[in-house]
């Protein structure tokens, strides 16, 4: 039985459902009040997180959890270089300096490259951990029935049936 509608397509007795807002907009002004205001600070981090941005680009997946997971731990790497540029001074020449450093631009990319692998290992790990539960549980389950038919005098329940 389907609820009576009125006007605009509301149930009864309810407001009608808000659309879904995007804040896309609102990361686009972030983004270039980020780049306007603090371009140091955009090009080392745009830098220090490419490989974790090109994933987002190319990632179709619902949610992108690949690229979420690569962008998080990239963004870990990155707030030390962050907070010394920062520190010494929010200036274009201190965030090459920052990004001429192999130690960090390396420890950033590795980090993303972290995350990635986390990203595709964990959802096998948790494969194998449910499938070996589940086989375990199984196995009790087995043994309890057999312990059951023997004590009850029950025929195997894989015993073939007469007549089939």
């Amino acid at each position: 039985m389907k609820a009576a509608t009125r006007g605009g397509g509301a149930v009864a007795g309810r407001a009608p459902a808000r659309p879904a807002r995007s804040m896309v907009w609102l990361q686009g002004l972030a983004c270039g009040a980020l780049a306007t205001l603090a371009t140091p600070l955009a090009v080392l981090l745009g830098v220090l997180l490419l490989p974790g941005l090109c994933v987002l680009l190319l990632d179709r997946t619902p949610g992108r959890p690949v690229a979420r997971t690569m962008l998080l731990c990239g963004a870990a790497a990155s707030v030390s270089p962050a907070w010394q540029l920062w520190d010494h001074g929010l200036t274009m020449a201190n965030s090459l300096d920052q990004l001429s450093d192999f130690l960090t631009l390396g420890l950033a990319w590795a980090a993303t490259a972290a995350g990635w692998l986390l990203a595709e290992v964990t959802p096998v790990f948790v494969h194998l951990v449910l499938e070996g539960t589940s086989r375990r549980r199984e196995a009790e389950l087995r043994a309890a029935r057999s312990r059951f038919e023997a004590e009850w005098g029950i025929p195997p329940a894989d015993a073939e049936k007469p007549g089939a």
